[in-house]
């Protein structure tokens, strides 16, 4: 028996008969319900027929000639009827249609002619992720994301090899570059053929081995979703970012972000998903005070105790202590990385991590933070929203 029940809305006739055919000829779903309307509020009968249904795909043509009202039908659905997957189909052609359908909650875009290919493939990643989300229940993969606090204070450096801690202690971790221009990729010596742009560009088809496949793996496993190599013309949304992320931790045990010196909305966003926002600073007074501002901006809305500053390079100063640095940057302090400036920086320079070098105290210092990270997570476990309706 079919896995996957569908609804189909079309206005025109002939292609209702084709989607009906192509679906049933799956083998894997069935159509339920072929209607010649789109629901235009919630009383809508057609909605009402649509609920009564409670199929897992809600098929909706997009004619090319008036695309309105289909598209205000996706908004409407996503709305209503959240337990359905929308399927959109329509003309490549036409970018911003994809575009406006893919935010309006469709989680898969098809080109007209749909061919039987495709109603596969798309059936296949949704009994995909429907298995995967029966059998992972509420587990979710812990965000960690390492912002500076002002630029050289060694965030990417943080970001990198406590990805790799994190990786070879547990495994199944991801490290996600959003810095303004990616230098992840140098740390690992990896030459990425994607980056994050393109996962967020293929929102509309990605699920978990997609996901992989715009992953760059380092020689130990470690998968990185590349930064940018020049500045973009337009950023993505807040709400892309978001949806990335919901998939991130579905897929992954741990995600590291390295979010360099990039104060923006989209960092603010990141950093409020996160399980621990790592607040990279030195012990110099500039540092100091930079990481307060930056603290600052990222609280507006948020928990404070989710911060925790970590002090790069560091080295004992007489008259210093953690309680100064806690009180000048208004962030519990949870970790410091020992000042060893040459190996890292010779270790940057081969794409080595230093937290590779298992012998080294400022490896041992990694791994130190690695397991601490772990463990304030697994104390307080954050509540995770659903993103798809940001």
């Amino acid at each position: 028996m079919p896995a996957l029940t569908v609804v189909i809305l079309a206005l025109d006739e002939e292609q209702r008969t084709i989607l009906k055919m192509l679906v049933d000829g799956t083998a894997i779903a069935r159509t339920i319900h072929s209607l010649a309307g789109y629901p235009v509020g919630s009383t809508d009968p057609v909605l009402r027929r649509i609920h009564e249904a409670r199929a897992d795909v809600l098929l909706v043509d997009i004619p090319a000639q008036d695309p309105a009202t289909a598209l205000r039908a996706i908004d409407l659905l996503h709305v209503e009827v959240p337990k359905s997957a929308i399927f959109g189909v329509g003309e490549m052609a036409q970018p911003q249609i994809i575009v406006n359908a893919m935010r309006g909650g469709a989680v898969e875009f098809l080109e007209r002619p749909v061919s039987t290919n495709h109603l596969l493939e798309a059936f296949a990643r949704l009994s995909s992720s429907q298995r995967k989300s029966r059998t992972d229940g509420t587990i979710r993969g812990k965000v960690y994301t390492v912002v500076n606090a002002k630029g050289g204070s060694g965030a990417t450096t943080v970001a990198v090899n406590t990805a790799a801690a994190l990786h070879s202690i547990h495994g199944g971790v991801a490290l996600v570059d959003l810095a303004p221009l990616g230098h992840a990729a140098l740390h690992l010596n990896v030459k990425p053929t994607f980056t994050v742009v393109d996962a967020i560009r293929n929102l509309h088809r990605l699920d978990g081995s997609l996901l992989e496949g715009f992953m760059t793996r380092d020689e130990r496993g470690l998968h990185l979703l590349a930064g940018v190599t020049e500045p973009l013309p337009v950023e993505p949304s807040n709400s892309e970012f978001a949806r990335l992320f919901d998939l991130l931790v579905t897929h992954y045990r741990h995600i590291v972000v390295d979010a360099s010196t990039r104060l923006d909305a989209v960092t603010r966003v990141v950093c409020d998903l996160s399980d621990s926002v790592l607040l990279v600073a030195h012990t110099d007074v500039a540092s100091l005070w930079s990481a307060g501002k930056v603290q600052n901006y990222l609280n507006d809305g948020s928990g404070r105790e989710r911060v925790k500053l970590i002090l790069n390079r560091f080295r004992k100063i007489s008259g210093f202590t953690d309680a100064d640095a806690e009180a000048a940057t208004h962030a519990k302090l949870l970790w410091k990385i020992p000042n060893n400036y040459a190996a890292v920086s010779t270790a940057i320079d081969r794409g080595n991590p230093v937290t590779q070098q298992n012998h080294s105290e400022i490896a041992r210092a990694f791994l130190g933070l690695a397991t601490a990270l772990t463990q304030t997570s697994s104390a307080k476990t954050k509540n995770w929203t659903p993103f798809r309706s940001m």
